[in-house]
């Protein structure tokens, strides 16, 4: 096996893990910022260091990824189609930053892997694929959606007779655990995702035989996330904090306390790698239509879902024609 492969590989992966930082920082932290609960720079400050830690807090995502989506590949064309469907991804997530688009990391990447796969003649786990990928896909944006409006309607009931400038204050205080929260779920999921692959990588190689992640991977993976995550995506930020809905505190600690929730829920107990970025949205929303339907900019929403069920296939595109560049040319 060239080791000049396995290095170019495992640095595409933690590129991939860094556009993933400054591209989903903002699930973490619009919120927050568009209430004025921190500034952006303490903001992505806390943002990186949670990052950081959640990344640490368990491997069942990571496990999902490496042995759930596609056969592990052998040889150097193995190689091939991680890289190829690492620069699907890579190049989905520049796309979709620079037209402020909030689409997935996590769907750019499995669609990376199986387009890649595809090209690659390489078995696709479609029944994983179903159950791990596309059922959570539709699944958690739903659940966000439902118990955002509920917990935001529990709020409103609890705080009804609250002084509203007092009850603001305090729930700007509360956004600085509910973003903490958010981005330490953020850890626990993007982190991993990449760890999965950098993990296939190194068996591919040779280097390990067992699905264990090492310690330098998780650091690795961390650390690239949270420099990502510093580094701000501040486009993104704009669509989720402003365009969807302008979020009041009560507003933005409700959707940042269900996105949490959600993310936790899907890590621990089901090891499903969701998007971030679909539980948050779909909570803005939820947490929105509380104040009045018609309160949620439904056009914007429109256009964010629409991002939602291209990605897939766009970064699996993108990602077959890669692996035939790469096959071409060696």
């Amino acid at each position: 096996m060239d080791t000049f492969a396995l290095v170019v590989t495992i640095g595409v992966a933690l590129f991939f893990t860094y556009t993933n930082g400054f591209h989903d920082s903002a699930n973490a932290i619009a919120t927050s910022v568009s209430t004025r609960a921190l500034t952006p720079r303490a903001a992505l400050v806390m943002a990186a260091v949670m990052n950081l830690a959640g990344a640490f807090l368990g491997s069942g995502v990571a496990k999902t990824v490496s042995e759930g989506v596609i056969e592990t590949p052998a040889g150097d064309g193995g190689m091939a189609i991680l890289f190829a469907g690492l620069v699907g991804a890579i190049v989905w997530n520049l796309v979709t930053w620079y037209f402020g688009l909030p689409s997935s990391s996590s769907h750019a990447l499995f669609g990376g892997l199986v387009g890649a796969a595809l090209a690659g003649g390489i078995t696709v786990f479609w029944s994983g694929v179903l159950e791990k990928i596309v059922v959570p896909m539709f699944l958690s944006p739903l659940v966000g959606m439902g118990l955002g409006y509920l917990v935001m309607a529990a709020i409103m009931w609890l705080f009804r007779r609250a002084n509203p400038g007092r009850a603001k204050r305090g729930f700007r205080i509360a956004q600085t655990v509910s973003a903490a929260g958010m981005a330490l779920g953020h850890g626990l999921q993007d982190a991993q995702k990449t760890m999965g692959v950098v993990v296939m990588a190194l068996t591919i190689a040779d280097v390990q035989e067992s699905n264990e992640i090492p310690l330098w991977v998780k650091i690795a993976s961390a650390g690239m996330l949270s420099l990502g995550t510093y580094a701000g995506g501040w486009r993104i930020m704009r669509t989720l904090g402003r365009r969807i809905i302008e979020l009041d505190p009560p507003q933005g600690f409700a959707a940042e306390t269900t996105a949490a929730s959600v993310m936790y829920t899907a890590s621990f107990l089901f090891n499903a790698p969701i998007s971030t970025t679909h539980v948050i949205t779909s909570a803005i929303m939820g947490v929105g239509a509380t104040k009045r339907v018609s309160a949620v900019r439904w056009g914007v929403a429109k256009n964010i879902v629409l991002g939602w069920f291209i990605t897939m296939p766009a970064a699996a595109a993108v990602a077959g024609l890669c692996y035939g560049l790469v096959v071409l040319l060696s």
